[in-house]
Parts: structure tokens; C-alpha cells; sequence
């Protein structure tokens, strides 16, 4: 029983990592590393930065869990982890719409080119992961860690800002769901891998074009 100690340790700190860096989280914690660094995007007023995150929080983290509850009542999943492919299709679909009506009402004020571009970013990420889904189990807790660590990449370049400690903090956390996934043996190191590379490019490309 004692040898069995640590493995559930382990299979705990996984779990409360995937629960921390879950991928609705994502876009939060995005725009949380785009206000608090030292660019000058940090320095918009207190209020503004207050009321884009609580629109995002709202539409895009409480709405969603919220429906949870109902889709399991009417059998659409079956747990709130969402493990099965097929499950995820109308939730994700939901999601994509969410962050569409998000990117509309923020592209009605005047914000900063680079903030609405990472909006409309996770919008092209989640219809991206949306269509791969019909197919094949992509780890969307890899998509959301990988467009962090492109996001921090592409803040600092297109903001001639050095971010190294950002970068650093996002590689680790990233290392860390990755990490998680596989101990919880929710996906194969392909879904991860392939998860990882789809949000970071996705991201780092749609942010560098657009």
C-alpha cells in the first residue's frame, strides 16, 4: 500500500493541473501575461483591462461550465472531462460561437490592434480544433498551453519587449500539462505533441498576419 502512496500523489497533482491550466482558462491567463507585461499594452487604463477580462469570463468560462450540468442531464456526455471524442463536438461547437460573439462585442471598442488579433486568434484556434475533432482526438489542454507559450513569443517580438521569464514560466507550465495528460491517460504523446504544435502555430501564424 505504501508503494501506492506517491503514484496517487502524482495522479493528484495532475489532476489539479489539468483544473488549473484547463483550456477555457487559456484566453484568460493570455490576457492576463498581455496586461501585466512590460509593454505598452500593460499600461491601458485599470478599468478597461477589468471589463475585458470579466466579459471573457463570463462568455467564455461561466456560460460553458454552466451547460455542463444540462449535457450530462440529457446524456449529450457523459463526465465533465469531456474524454470522449464524440462528446466534445457540441461543446466545442458552443465554445467556437462563444468566442465569436466575445471577438464581436470586443471589436466594438477601441482596443489595440494586437489585443483584438489575440481574440480573434483563439476564435480561428477553436473553429481549427472544432473541425479536427470530427475526425480525431486532439488534447485540447495542449492547444491552449502551446498558443501561450506562441502568444508571449509573438507579444514580445511584434512589442520589441524582451520576455524571457514569461516565456520561461509558459514553457514550464506547458511541460507540466503535457506532463499531466499523460499520467491521467487521457491521450496518447501524439495527441499531446500534435495538440502542442496546433495551438502554438495556429496562434504565432493568425497573430503574425493578422
Amino acid at each position: 500500500m505504501e508503494t501506492e502512496k506517491p503514484k496517487d500523489q502524482l495522479v493528484k497533482l495532475a489532476k489539479t493541473i489539468s483544473i488549473v491550466f484547463h483550456p477555457l482558462l487559456m484566453p484568460v491567463y493570455g490576457m492576463m501575461i498581455i496586461f501585466l507585461s512590460p509593454t505598452l499594452l500593460g499600461y491601458l487604463p485599470f478599468n478597461v483591462k477589468k471589463l475585458l477580462i470579466f466579459i471573457m469570463l463570463i462568455n467564455n468560462v461561466l456560460l460553458p461550465l454552466s451547460l455542463l450540468p444540462f449535457f450530462i442531464q440529457r446524456r449529450i456526455i457523459s463526465s465533465w472531462t469531456l474524454s470522449e471524442r464524440k462528446e466534445r463536438t457540441l461543446p466545442l461547437i458552443i465554445i467556437t460561437l462563444l468566442y465569436g460573439v466575445t471577438s464581436y462585442i470586443i471589436f466594438r471598442y477601441p482596443m489595440p490592434v494586437f489585443f483584438k488579433s489575440f481574440i480573434f486568434a483563439t476564435v480561428f484556434l477553436s473553429v481549427i480544433v472544432t473541425l479536427i475533432n470530427l475526425w480525431w482526438k486532439i488534447s485540447l489542454h495542449s492547444v491552449g498551453v502551446g498558443a501561450l507559450i506562441g502568444l508571449v513569443i509573438t507579444l514580445s517580438y511584434k512589442m520589441l519587449t524582451p520576455l524571457d521569464w514569461y516565456l520561461i514560466s509558459a514553457v514550464l507550465v506547458g511541460g507540466l500539462v503535457l506532463s499531466s495528460r499523460l499520467k491521467l491517460n487521457l491521450h496518447s504523446p501524439k495527441q499531446v505533441w500534435i495538440g502542442l504544435a496546433t495551438g502554438f502555430f495556429g496562434l504565432t501564424l493568425f497573430m503574425y498576419f493578422f
